[in-house]
């Protein structure tokens, strides 16, 4: 095991890590030294623990991976990270890499992309999947839309009526919706424009000028 690369696994699907497990074995010079299933765990790992390579899926219990990475980048600047997601590129692949990740592969990548990604990372560089080179190359494109473009139809209904001040009751009772539902959209909704408050739609809506 002398000279293997250390990797670090956070995901909180059991039989995904697994599958990570086979491919990293697959790949030269690394091997998998931990696994985490949230965001509090892999901080910790990481304060405690020198990996080589931090492997991170996007979305997490308790704090999202944009957070987690954010945190991460922060303890050991130098710290490679790959953010794993099921997102499309189009909704967190420019975010996560202006926030330090040095590579973003969606879930359903093949595994030889993967192994390319993790092999690149490993060495220091980035990695950057060539439709997301050519959408950076046309100057960033659909990637660099707005945040509120990443909303469906009833997400961004929802969030221009939480930014016009609606309690949650008043906009159950006009969508016809539950306020439990309500709330499940609202922090949907935050999560897809990586924001924490009302406050912060209400603001983001005024500057859009949103109706």
């Amino acid at each position: 095991m002398t000279g293997l690369k250390k990797v670090l696994i956070a995901d909180d699907h059991a039989i995904f890590r697994i599958g990570l497990n086979q491919v990293i074995a697959m790949t030269p010079d690394m091997r998998v030294a931990d696994e985490v299933e949230n965001g509090r765990e892999a901080i910790r790992k990481v304060r405690e623990t020198d990996y080589d390579l931090v492997v991170l899926d996007i979305s997490l219990p308790g704090r999202n991976g944009l957070e987690v990475l954010a945190e991460i980048k922060r303890i050991k600047p130098d710290l490679p990270v790959l953010i794993l997601s099921m997102h499309p590129e189009e909704q967190f692949a420019l975010r996560a890499l202006k926030a330090g990740a040095s590579g973003y592969l969606s879930k359903g990548s093949p595994c030889r992309e993967f192994i390319e990604a993790l092999t690149k990372v490993a060495l220091g560089k980035r990695y950057i999947s060539p439709s997301l080179a050519e959408a950076l190359a046309d100057g960033l494109g659909r990637y660099d839309r707005p945040l509120h473009e990443n909303l469906s139809a009833r997400e961004y209904q929802i969030m221009c009526m939480i930014a016009a001040g609606h309690k949650p009751q008043k906009i159950a009772t006009e969508l016809g919706m539950s306020v439990k539902t309500v709330g499940t959209y609202r922090s949907r909704i935050l999560w897809k424009m990586n924001m924490k408050s009302n406050a912060q739609l209400a603001r983001y809506a005024t500057e859009y000028d949103l109706a």
